[in-house]
């Protein structure tokens, strides 16, 4: 089976939990659609799981973006030869806004890890795809953190910037496609934005499954798209 979710956002207890309820086993495949990263307590624990699985495959999310640039600019130890050449003021200003986001569960998971790991796990960020193309049966599903920005229909995938696909929000009940067997499947605005409830939302060919995770309010959401089965926890 295929399954997606989304925005876990440092939700480590509710990620194993869904996998349990599940039954995610080697024969099945998770797309994580980003946002992985900031706000809840654990990040690092979750990068650090699915990095030993090769059958999760993540996408970038605008929260793991930041994190993969504002943390190689911290990762560094300051020493005597590297401090005069330090953080800039801008360098300080946009990590101030990222914690401003929830960055500082991230950083204070970094903290305790050595260099090396460090480094492992901003190298395997940098990996993160923008987006993924997934055929089941007759149906293509457009897996994209937050949807397609600028959109024109002719338009290639690998022609969007990686703003549009990070960070866009808009209208999940305009179709972006005439054909009705693709659909967009994003995360990064959550459904009680949508439709005041903390579940999936079907849009026009738009599948919208950020439920809000990290929120007191929120649940995490998976879907399988072989059945359209919904998961929550």
């Amino acid at each position: 089976m295929h399954y997606v979710m989304s925005d876990i956002h440092g939700k480590y207890e509710k990620y194993l939990q869904m996998l349990e309820l599940i039954q995610f086993c080697e024969q099945d495949k998770l797309f994580i659609l980003g946002d992985i990263a900031d706000r809840g307590e654990q990040p690092v624990a979750i990068y650090q799981d699915i990095m030993k699985r090769n059958n999760i495959i993540p996408i970038m999310g605008n929260h793991d973006y930041m994190a993969l640039f504002l943390l190689d600019k911290l990762v560094t130890d300051i020493t005597e030869e590297n401090f005069a050449t330090g953080l800039e003021l801008e360098d300080i200003e946009d990590i101030l806004a990222w914690i401003d986001e929830g960055g500082d569960t991230t950083i204070a998971g970094f903290q305790k890890l050595s260099i090396p790991e460090r480094e492992k796990i901003l190298d395997y960020i940098a990996g993160f795809d923008l987006y993924k193309i997934i055929q089941i049966q007759e149906k293509k599903f457009i897996l994209v953190h937050a949807g397609l920005g600028h959109f024109e229909e002719t338009k290639k995938l690998e022609d969007y910037q990686p703003e549009d696909l990070l960070f866009t929000r808009d209208n999940p009940d305009k179709a972006y496609f005439q054909d009705k067997n693709i659909y967009v499947i994003t995360g990064h605005t959550p459904t009680p934005y949508y439709s005041g409830k903390p579940e999936i939302y079907h849009g026009k060919n738009r599948i919208c499954i950020d439920c809000g995770a990290c929120f007191q309010t929120g649940r995490l959401a998976c879907l399988c798209l072989e059945t359209m089965e919904e998961f929550y926890i």
